[in-house]
């Protein structure tokens, strides 16, 4: 956790925050305070906001791009690993789980690092990760060294997954942030695509086809860690340190130099309210339905069924009747297009109808596509329909998860909680979110195997209608409020100050 006193918020947000404001209003001040945390932030001549909005929603993209990529490039390459291990249900389980226990690990690591070290030094390691132990995947000599590179390469992704969308909200603009926040997630679908296609393309019968699957994706991770290394710091981790004029350049970059006086009061003052909160506060009155909120959230992410369908749909797939291993791939592959739809409908409802509607549209599809997946395992397998059915239940799901949760729960990790306890609340939303997926992903195949697809998909449609009340119950509508109406929502138990 950051070091911050309430004195030192206070004075962040006012006397110093002032004057590093009006110097970067003028174009001429110089910031003395620029450490090595800056990025090369040296004076607030900053560039265009337009330009450096745009940097940042470029890198955060390209961080979910990877992220995406390795999250998935398992699924085609579990057919290889099985053919040249001989591996069992339990053992797919295994190493398919292994990223999900690194990533639980990543998660609770990354808080402390985001709030002591930053959030974009926490991305920058993160993306260092990514390259090594993409690469050692690829290399892995034998089975437990691939389950060691698996489960630290989960460590890189768990930082991500918290770090990335904390640094884009916190570097957005108010009325831009939902938007950047849906592209890092819908940058995050194409690298699952990748990631089917690259597999398709190199899934040739042979052995070590999984080789080339999971190594690869170290060249584009090293191309992303250089773009990483050029961002600035946010103002709001500058803020918390106090470190007002370095916080003065880094918010001049993105709201421009006018703006920044009046958003380095409002951050300073939301930070005077004291030191970086933590899980037991977040849990606790004022904030125990925001804490509720975010443990559901990042439950119901994952126990609806997104964590099965990603890891194991060409295994899904071979079930209800696809017999070559190619053919899973490549409906596999283009059904994750189908996914891409889902993020451009959040596009559009996101600012227009709201966080809340667009996350109960989600929804209501994933149940719809649960009945669906049940209807064929229950039509049958080796009747004509079965697979269409199949497909079809599953490009329901890819849309709904996408437009729903897949999009909204960075929103909501970065705009349903105050600055101070936002790095707590992600970290211990994606914890959760994680911990289920490690859950679902250990048992999914043996639940699929035993019990048959009608009682798997069945229990995760009974989880959609309840996720659906959840929503219905908690979800707050972030749309156009500062992170001060937000924190006033929680302390006055779920209203807004009109109400």
């Amino acid at each position: 956790m950051g070091r911050m006193d309430t004195g030192s918020g206070r004075g962040a947000g006012s006397g110093n925050g002032r004057g590093g404001g009006r110097g970067g209003g003028s174009g001429t001040g110089t910031g003395t305070g620029t450490g090595s945390g800056s990025g090369g932030d040296t004076t607030l001549s900053a560039p265009p906001a337009r330009s450096a909005v745009l940097a940042v929603g470029l890198a955060g993209s390209a961080v979910g791009l990877i992220y995406g990529y390795d999250t998935g490039a398992l699924a085609g390459a579990l057919l290889s690993l099985k053919r040249d291990f001989g591996l069992s249900t339990h053992m797919q389980e295994t190493v398919t789980s292994a990223v999900g226990a690194g990533s639980v690990i990543g998660a609770v690591l990354a808080k402390s690092a985001c709030d002591r070290l930053g959030r974009r030094r926490t991305m920058y390691a993160v993306c260092i990760g990514y390259v090594v132990f993409s690469a050692l995947s690829g290399l892995a000599p034998d089975l437990a060294t691939l389950l060691v590179a698996r489960l630290l390469l989960g460590v890189a992704i768990g930082g991500s997954v918290v770090a990335a969308p904390v640094f884009v909200g916190e570097s957005s603009p108010l009325h831009l942030r939902g938007r950047l926040l849906v592209c890092y997630q819908l940058a995050t679908t194409v690298g699952i695509a990748a990631s089917y296609f690259a597999d398709l393309g190199l899934a040739n019968g042979g052995r070590n086809d999984w080789r080339w699957m999971l190594g690869i994706s170290a060249l584009p991770a090293a191309v992303v860690t250089i773009l990483v290394a050029r961002l600035p710091e946010t103002g709001h981790w500058y803020l918390m340190h106090g470190r007002a004029e370095e916080a003065a350049v880094s918010l001049a970059r993105t709201r421009g130099a006018e703006e920044v006086p009046a958003e380095l009061e409002r951050i300073g003052a939301s930070l005077a309210a004291g030191k970086p909160g933590t899980v037991r506060e977040l849990l606790r009155p004022p904030y125990r339905r925001a804490g509720l909120f975010v443990v559901g959230l990042g439950f119901f992410v994952q126990v609806t069924g997104i964590a099965a369908i990603v890891a194991y749909s060409p295994l899904i797939y071979k079930k209800v009747g696809f017999t070559s291993d190619h053919a899973a791939i490549m409906v596999t592959a283009m059904v994750q297009l189908a996914a891409m739809l889902g993020e451009v409908l959040a596009l559009v409802l996101v600012e227009r109808a709201g966080r809340r509607p667009t996350l109960l549209t989600g929804i209501t599809l994933m149940a719809v596509a649960n009945a669906v997946l049940i209807a064929a395992f229950a039509w049958g397998v080796g009747r004509g329909a079965t697979e269409v059915i199949a497909v079809t239940g599953v490009v329901l799901f890819r849309i709904g998860y996408s437009a729903g949760f897949g999009a909204m729960v960075w929103v909501y990790a970065s705009e349903a909680l105050p600055a101070r306890l936002r790095s707590t609340g992600a970290s211990l939303l994606l914890t959760v979110d994680l911990l289920t997926n490690l859950i679902i992903t250990l048992t999914f195949l043996s639940l699929l195997t035993s019990l048959g697809g009608v009682t798997a998909f069945g229990l995760f449609l009974a989880l959609c209608l309840a996720a659906a009340v959840f929503a219905l119950r908690f979800a707050p509508e972030t749309r156009g409020r500062t992170l001060d109406e937000v924190e006033g929502f929680w302390k006055r138990g779920g209203r807004w100050q009109a109400d």
